[in-house]
């Protein structure tokens, strides 16, 4: 299902239904389960779920009768894409994508290892991927030379929680 962006964000405003969609996160619940782990009533866990279906963040799969439900991140990843900042640069052909990003405002590159990489964007820190015309390339920034008119887009790696681990320790 296909949601607006402003649905996504409605949906998230609400702490209950970041608690759902976190619960989701990874498994497969019903209903019911969610209730009794979130505190509130099935009708009311209904409703919250058919909010963040809408918003496209969950997923039903029905088993007969039963109704499991999955998150669904992409719709979130899809919202905060719109965020972004988006930026023209004229270059001539055989310039890297290096180089036309040392020519955007608030990138800023480093030599490390004898190699030059973009260590933060508007002074955030980390790591930086980068995709031309949604493509992943096979080089580093400074080796993919243009050759004609592309889209360039750097995604920042942030560390997202996808588990959590409690390490008990016995004599």
């Amino acid at each position: 299902m296909t949601a607006g962006k402003s649905s996504v964000w409605r949906a998230l405003a609400s702490p209950r239904r970041r608690r759902i969609l976190g619960l989701l996160s990874g498994r497969k619940m019903h209903i019911s389960a969610l209730a009794r782990e979130v505190g509130i009533s099935k009708p009311v866990a209904a409703r919250h779920v058919r909010i963040l279906e809408e918003a496209g963040l969950v997923e039903r799969h029905p088993y007969g009768r039963t109704h499991v439900l999955t998150a669904r991140f992409e719709a979130v990843y899809s919202a905060m894409d719109e965020l972004a900042e988006v930026h023209e640069v004229a270059v001539k052909r055989g310039t890297s994508v290096l180089e036309a990003l040392s020519r955007v405002s608030g990138v800023k590159l480093e030599r490390r290892n004898g190699r030059r990489y973009v260590v933060s964007i508007d002074g955030e820190e980390g790591y930086y991927l980068y995709t031309v015309d949604g493509s992943f390339p096979e080089v580093g920034m400074e080796d993919f030379l243009i050759k004609k008119e592309v889209t360039v887009e750097l995604r920042k790696l942030v560390p997202v929680r996808k588990k959590l681990l409690r390490i008990r320790v016995s004599d």
